[in-house]
């Protein structure tokens, strides 16, 4: 399917997806989220894919948050509707058994923070700003800031950025553990495709296995976390590529990993 707010690569096992609204700042409208929806089927149903890039068209922004013509015009209802999509489809994003990657290439502000939220793991431009701003409009955030933020660098930092709106360098956002690594603003995308090779590489059994298993004991008691590992730990078994993996270690050669979710 061909898009007009979106642009959907892939290439040796690696998806990347860029948010190409430049002259909106990749701004997040309905007609934007419609669109992701289904690219995030597709990439979800494609057995070839093991890991999802996320980036934004242009060099000023990843995604500048919700677009503010759109919710300038909705009523209370139309406001919890449009909150509650939002999170459906950046939950679909959270839920992608496969790893994504945010590569964040400039504002990440408001929706844009929280797509990057819901990523495995976040690597940006040394330009990037991040932020959740929403406060300064007499709203909060809605697409799942207040409680992804907290849960990735504690509740006290998070009521910091959410109370008084501020912005985030790179540095700042690294300091605190929001982004995982910092880089020049042309050697981002490279260095996230280089670590997607490296993931993609990977049997794609144990890459859903693991972050499936880390997902899942975040919201668990430790013995409950322990009991989903195990599980996961011997249904990986099952697996042709356990197999392969462990025959490869005893012969001495890199394995070659070929299985897929359903053995």
């Amino acid at each position: 399917m061909a898009y007009s707010s979106l642009d959907l690569t892939i290439a040796d096992g690696i998806a990347t997806l860029t948010f190409n609204r430049p002259k909106a700042l990749n701004a997040l409208n309905t007609a934007l989220l419609e669109e992701l929806v289904d690219a995030l089927n597709s990439i979800g149903k494609d057995e070839t894919i093991r890991v999802l890039i996320l980036t934004g068209a242009g060099e000023k922004s990843f995604i500048a948050g919700a677009d503010i013509t759109e919710i300038a015009t909705l009523t209370p209802l139309g406001a919890k509707r449009f909150a509650q999509f939002g999170q459906d489809v950046i939950s679909k994003l959270q839920g992608l058994a496969i790893p994504v990657i945010a590569a964040v290439n400039g504002y990440a502000l408001g929706g844009g923070c929280e797509m990057a939220l819901a990523c495995d793991f976040i690597y940006a431009s040394e330009k990037a700003i991040f932020g959740l701003p929403e406060i300064t409009l007499g709203v909060i955030p809605g697409f799942g800031g207040t409680q992804r933020l907290p849960r990735l660098i504690g509740a006290n930092r998070a009521k910091e950025m959410i109370f008084t709106g501020k912005h985030l360098t790179a540095t700042e956002a690294k300091e605190i553990g929001l982004v995982n690594k910092t880089f020049a603003p042309e050697e981002l995308m490279p260095a996230a495709v280089e670590v997607a090779k490296t993931i993609a590489a990977k049997g794609k059994a144990s890459l859903c296995a693991a972050k499936q298993t880390v997902s899942q004991g975040l919201n668990a008691d430790l013995a409950t976390g322990l009991g989903i590992e195990r599980d996961a730990f011997a249904l990986c078994l099952a697996n042709a590529d356990a197999k392969e993996g462990t025959s490869a270690f005893l012969e001495k050669r890199k394995p070659v990993f070929k299985g897929d979710l359903n053995g």
